[in-house]
């Protein structure tokens, strides 16, 4: 090929190779045995230009190579570099992957849990861990070139989205943003924020998959392609997607099952035969258990799967149908490897501890190829199983969402039970966006040329829909952006009142609602523009119109309102009227349907108000049952009734009467007209209207009749230029309320806390109060109320265990409500220690609604729960495993991560707590918290696979 090139031009092709291994791009690329994408060279070659850079990907097509371009150009350069990630299991997963790439001197790990190496020129952390650094001007921010903000969508989420966006907002200019999100479709959006608060950064959408995807429905025996064999299945292409017509044929025969109510009077011969062709559809239809799901795949060569199930117990389940069923998916040489890889990853737990934690159920499972992933897993458990589910020595794992979030475990399908799940409040569908993450990690890459998403037929389905979740591969990064009691005193301690306003202005969160807000402006542009040409429209040379049409309008307003008032009172009199009616009364009807003379059977009062008279009973008024001369019996209502109406006669109603009679009814009619036919209804004289003796409809009147406008020619064509410039004066000033509303949202909130943190002596102005400074070390939920029990003194004299017990309330949340059955405590100070904190609570929440400080937007402080108090006192006093998991009824993997949670806490509570920085140590409570971190840290709370 290059003979054929002239000498200028192989001289031209030299220099750019030449040019292309000059870079850091280029030994980078030789440590991998594959070649890089277009996507990640060109994210690559934007970072080595000094370029900030957002990759949008989908699940599984190797962003993170793109942030370990950062880390090799940090090494290289003599810079830091922080890889953020928003779990601690995946910065686990990542910083194993680093040290065996760069040795473990060159990389650290900082979770909360873990410490490791802090120092390191490469550190793996949680997001949170490096927001706490930025807040309190850590030396190791000294030196850091690139921060990689893996998962960055991340900031979607209400409860920790947040912290990613402080983290954008607060690193020194000098530090080059590698922002990694899966795909999402208002990327550039996010980009344009990226490039307003981070400088130049340049936006990389990926939108097709590395592996194709094949999306199937399980129904039966039969697995259904979800689209048309001849489109586009993989999201390679943009061909058109049509839904297959065998799946919408098997929807509609499900649909169709059952009887139809009118033919239930057919012989009991064709209904045995309706219950004969049901049971034959049903043989074809239903919902395939969890072991003949797995024997199908694995059938089909679709193995190794993820099956998500929304329910830990539900993951559990699966794994003992699957054993019960005899599923085995190992040979005997992968049985002998898994127990040899278990034994040895387990090997620091006691044999207690194995036997509470269900230790040899799990590794039957394990050995037959079959696992459980979800949070109530002990974390070296879940370690273990996606380590061999990576080697291939597991083969099917029931995992709920969370294993979706970035854990590297990719399989060849991914098998969804159900597309609804309960999201903390209740069972609601799937989104896009979790559909998309879901069934994105089907497809290895480098060993599946394909991927599979298998959805279980579940009655009702509708194949539309689903394909409509299958179609849509992106969804809108929102921000979840609030501020808190602790960024608030962090802020204002480093910038002051005003600069911190200024920061919080620029979040995404109201870079989002400004721009939400440039649609609306540009209409009350418009609107401005055509109220300027209806005021033309309505101008006249006698006088101003502007005030005459003023005058009509608010003549019209008070007519309205009058002519309301007295049809209110006319509704009100004839419904009291109703309410005096007895059965056996004559009355008649004044208008309607059924106008003319009729017999009230019952008075049908409405509820509670029943005068001792059986009969039904209606909440909105009451509707008589009345028989009419003309021999029918009906039920009126308030419409039937405008005026108030009398009792014209008496007359009794038989006992045995029976209004399903036509004997009966007839019977009864021709009494009534003999009793009262010959009797003529009053008509029902109007009083006089109220707007005729009205005083201040006179005076509107007697003005417009003394305007000079009045007298014009032209007036009517006039008024309908001012009736449309009315409208759209209008409907311009509820738009600029909609813009009022959403601009400075962030920095309103602000201003609330600031000024609720005043009142509580944390601010003055821009001066930080020594309450304040203890503030802005405490993270979490409940920043502000542990810092008020500190500041009263709550916590003093409570010995290590107790005070375990009394900050879990301030991390602890159950996952379901239980108002039912009151928490046990421990007894003495800690109990009276608890009452106090909620008292505190109580004290706070007042607070926060005098000031406008609302929960449901995101900021302030919940109630605490004390459901997590006796386990870990229990915990912290020495007690069995065994007995605590017991005692407490909670998975282990729960009781763990509570368990870290609380020393968290402990360690900020050891070092903001008064008199903490004591040389001699005089702080009881920071002396106990320190001690009661040692007590939890103890046992399977202790275990970790790192370090």
């Amino acid at each position: 090929m290059t003979e054929d090139l002239s000498p200028a031009e192989r001289y031209q092709a030299f220099r750019i190779r030449a040019a292309e291994q000059a870079t850091a791009l280029a030994p980078f690329r030789e440590m991998y045995e594959f070649g890089l994408d277009p996507f990640q060279i060109e994210a690559c070659k934007a970072l080595e230009a000094g370029k900030g850079v957002l990759v949008a990907a989908p699940t599984g097509s190797g962003k993170t190579i793109v942030g370990e371009f950062a880390v090799h150009l940090a090494l290289r350069q003599g810079r830091k570099c922080f890889y953020t990630t928003p779990i601690k299991a995946l910065s686990n997963q990542k910083y194993t992957d680093l040290v065996k790439r760069y040795g473990a001197d060159k990389v650290g790990l900082l979770t909360g849990d873990n410490s490791v190496n802090g120092d390191a020129p490469v550190v793996v952390m949680t997001t949170e861990v490096l927001r706490n650094m930025l807040y309190a001007g850590s030396q190791a921010l000294a030196g850091l070139g690139y921060v990689v903000m893996d998962e960055v969508h991340y900031l979607s989420d209400r409860f920790r989205g947040a912290v990613w966006e402080e983290v954008i907002i607060h690193l020194p200019d000098s530090v080059t943003l590698v922002s990694l999100s899966a795909t999402v479709s208002n990327a550039e959006e996010f980009g344009d924020w990226l490039d307003t608060v981070r400088g130049d950064t340049e936006v990389i959408v990926a939108e097709s998959r590395p592996v194709p995807l094949w999306q199937h429905v399980l129904a039966g025996r039969r697995m259904y392609d979800l689209f048309e064999e001849e489109t586009d299945h993989g999201g390679r292409g943009a061909g058109r997607r049509e839904v297959n017509p065998d799946l919408v044929r098997l929807a509609r025969m499900e649909n169709q099952r059952g009887y139809n109510p009118r033919e239930r009077r057919r012989g009991k011969m064709v209904r045995e035969a309706d219950r004969e062709r049901e049971r034959r559809q049903r043989s074809r239809i239903w919902t395939p258990s969890r072991p003949e799901v797995i024997d199908r795949l694995d059938a089909e060569g679709l193995l190794p799967a993820i099956t998500f199930i929304f329910s830990r117990a539900g993951c559990e389940a699966a794994v003992q149908q699957c054993l019960q069923a005899g599923l085995r998916l190992n040979d005997d040489a992968r049985r002998r490897r898994v127990r040899e890889i278990v034994e040895e990853r387990t090997a620091s737990i006691p044999a207690e501890d194995l036997h509470v934690l269900g230790y040899y159920e799990w590794l039957e499972g394990l050995e037959r190829g079959i696992a459980a992933h979800h949070a109530g897993m002990l974390p070296t458990f879940k370690e273990v199983v996606e380590e061999l589910f990576v080697r291939g020595l597991v083969k099917a794992v029931f995992a709920t969402e969370t294993l979706a979030l970035g854990i590297n475990m990719p399989a060849r399908s991914v098998v969804l039970e159900k597309l609804v799940k309960w999201n903390g409040e209740q069972h609601a569908d799937i989104t896009p966006g979790e559909y998309t993450q879901l069934t994105g990690r089907a497809g290895r890459r480098g060993i599946d040329i394909e991927g599979h998403a298998v959805v279980l037929w579940q009655r009702g389905m509708d194949p539309g829909a689903l394909a409509g979740l299958a179609g849509t591969r992106t969804y809108p990064l929102r921000s979840s952006f609030r501020p808190s009691y602790n960024m608030a005193v962090n802020l204002v301690q480093q910038f002051g009142q005003h600069r911190s306003r200024e920061l919080l202005e620029t979040s995404f969160a109201q870079f989002q609602a400004d721009r939400s807000v440039v649609g609306i402006s540009r209409q009350v542009q418009k609107n401005e523009e055509g109220l300027e040409g209806y005021r033309e429209g309505m101008t006249c040379h006698l006088g101003d119109f502007e005030e005459y049409a003023r005058l009509r309008r608010e003549l019209k307003d008070r007519e309205t309102e009058l002519a309301k008032h007295g049809a209110s009172q006319r509704r009100a009199a004839a419904a009291a009227s109703l309410e005096k009616l007895k059965p056996g009364d004559v009355i008649h009807v004044p208008t309607g349907k059924f106008a003319g003379l009729a017999l009230v059977l019952d008075p049908g009062l409405p509820a509670g108000r029943v005068n001792g008279h059986r009969g039904l009973e209606y909440y909105d008024g009451p509707r008589p049952l009345v028989l009419t001369v003309e021999r029918q019996v009906k039920r009126l209502a308030a419409i039937d009734f405008p005026v108030p109406v009398e009792a014209v006669e008496r007359m009794r109603v038989p006992k045995s009467f029976n209004p399903r009679s036509p004997q009966s009814r007839r019977d009864l009619a021709s009494a009534l007209r003999t009793k009262a036919g010959h009797i003529v209804p009053e008509r029902h004289r109007r009083g006089r209207a109220e707007a005729a003796d009205d005083q201040v409809i006179a005076r509107y009147r007697a003005e417009l009749r003394a305007h000079p406008c009045h007298g014009c020619a032209e007036r009517e064509d006039h008024a309908r230029w001012a009736e449309r410039y009315h409208r759209l004066q209008r409907d311009t000033k509820q738009l600029e309320r909609r813009i009022e509303g959403r601009t400075n949202t962030i920095a309103r909130t602000f201003d609330r806390i600031v000024a609720l943190l005043t009142e509580l002596d944390y601010l003055r102005g821009n001066e930080v109060t020594d309450h304040g400074r203890r503030l802005a070390r405490l993270y979490g939920e409940l920043d502000l109320l542990a810092s008020e029990c500190l500041r009263a003194g709550v916590w003093e004299g409570l010995n290590p265990a107790e005070l375990a017990a009394c900050v879990s309330a301030l991390v602890y949340e159950a996952r379901q409500a239980d108002d039912a059955v009151a928490p046990k405590l421990p007894s003495g100070p800690a109990k009276t220690a608890m009452g106090e904190m909620v008292r505190i609570w109580g004290r706070l929440d007042a607070l926060e609604e005098d000031f406008k400080i609302n929960q449901a937007e995101g900021v302030g402080q919940r109630e605490p729960d004390l459901g997590f108090a006796w386990a870990v006192y229990m915990w912290a006093s020495g007690r069995t495993l065994d007995e605590v998991l017991r005692e407490a009824d909670m998975p282990a993997g729960d009781f763990v991560r509570w368990c870290k949670q609380v020393i968290d806490v402990l360690g900020q509570i050891a070092a903001a707590a008064p008199g903490a920085g004591a040389a001699d140590g005089s702080s009881s409570v920071a002396r106990n918290a320190r001690k009661a971190v040692d007590a939890v840290l103890r046992g399977v709370v202790a275990y970790s696979s790192v370090g």
